[in-house]
């Protein structure tokens, strides 16, 4: 009988992570390197505004790219940090704001960069949009192989994925390794998407932004991690005028 899936979900193999759960719950009290998920709960604060929220009613569809008063307040915070004019949509976690990045990004035959090791989820949805990754190891240091992402573009190549700190190796990239990535981009003005939901786990310095020297950014950014709110799914995306007005609105729909 002839399948009634996609064929594009032949491009879609089981998640390594949960291979390796269903890996854990065999053995006798696994310790959990696995997934992001802090060891610490949802601040009381934010655990009060939230049930305040639900209580006055708080609980009706919102604009399709987000709650105007927190795109409000997100925009004002991305404004503080990024020399360009960002626009804001609020996503369904980073996750979401990949799905829709990729969506709206990436034609069939595009080639998009990534630094290996690599999130998981970055394969797939490239290949499921008909794209083609091309990977730049980072092996044996983990440092941004910048040299490397300059060899490897292309005429083909749409984007380059960036995440700093690392999922999953937790390197975080310099100012300078930043800097330099940017000024390979901006040769043949390349966008970058920076993953950037573990921005707060840098304890010896700030984390360096792409975006704060690199205006042909797509900014991803989230909640889950800084404040353990993974089952929240929230999440937002910021980007400048490269995207465009139009199409970034339609990003959001």
């Amino acid at each position: 009988m002839e399948s009634i899936l996609a064929e594009r979900t032949k491009l879609i193999d089981a998640s390594g992570i949960r291979k390796v759960f269903a890996l854990a719950a065999t053995l006798k009290d696994p310790i959990n390197f696995s997934i992001g998920q802090p060891d610490f709960d949802v601040p009381d604060a934010v655990k009060k505004a939230a049930i305040q929220a639900i209580e006055r009613g708080a609980n009706r569809y919102s604009q399709t790219a987000g709650d105007e008063e927190l795109i409000a307040r997100v925009t004002a915070d991305a404004k503080a940090q990024y020399p360009w004019d960002p626009k804001v949509i609020i996503t369904s976690g980073v996750s979401g704001g990949l799905l829709l990045a990729f969506m709206s990004m990436i034609n069939p035959g595009d080639e998009v960069i990534i630094p290996d090791p690599y999130f998981v989820m970055y394969k797939y949805l490239v290949r499921m949009f008909g794209g083609t990754c091309v990977y730049v190891d980072t092996y044996p240091d983990f440092r941004l192989p910048v040299q490397k992402i300059a060899a490897a573009i292309t005429d083909r190549t749409k984007l380059i994925v960036l995440n700093s700190p690392v999922n999953p190796t937790g390197a975080v990239f310099t100012a300078k390794e930043i800097a330099d990535l940017a000024e390979v981009a901006s040769r043949r003005q390349i966008p970058i998407l920076s993953d950037e939901i573990y921005e707060d786990f840098s304890y010896d310095q700030p984390c360096a932004s792409i975006g704060k020297v690199y205006d042909r950014t797509l900014i991803l950014k989230g909640y889950s991690k800084t404040y353990a709110m993974t089952g929240w799914r929230m999440g937002y995306a910021a980007a400048g005028a490269f995207l465009g007005q139009d199409s970034f609105l339609r990003f959001g729909k």
